[in-house]
């Protein structure tokens, strides 16, 4: 079967980590490339008001949908993964606050993207 956003989950991509330094880049891109279009994604992060601060600083759309996660909280992380088809992360240092949530994706077959530079690390994940 070919590769679709389409499917039965609701959003096609979260970036979680929205609002670091990298996120929020990662945020506007998105926000450039896809404000007009079908592509369903959402911002997560572990505090409401800094994601509603950055949806107001970079213009986004009051309708952007915001997830609340931490990365020690594992049933947050699970809601998070089950809602998309993709997840860009960059909250880090990954092989502190990456496990469980490179774990979640690979259980519930969400991709997972990150910009990690740990190859030990990823060493591990992979071998896993």
């Amino acid at each position: 079967m070919p590769y679709s956003l389409s499917s039965e989950k609701p959003l096609d991509i979260v970036i979680y980590g929205a609002t670091g330094f990298t996120g929020q880049l990662v945020a506007e891109y998105m926000h450039a490339q896809y404000a007009n279009t079908d592509v369903k994604w959402a911002i997560a992060g572990r505090s409401a008001d800094k994601l509603n601060l950055i949806k107001s600083q970079l213009g986004l759309s009051e309708t952007l949908p915001i997830i609340i996660a931490d990365s020690q909280d594992e049933a947050a992380l699970r809601e998070l993964v089950q809602q998309t088809k993709v997840v860009i992360t960059t909250v880090g240092p990954y092989q502190l606050y990456g496990d469980t949530l490179v774990s979640l994706c690979a259980e519930l077959g969400t991709d997972y993207v990150d910009l990690c530079g740990e190859p030990s690390w990823m060493r591990q994940k992979i071998d896993a």
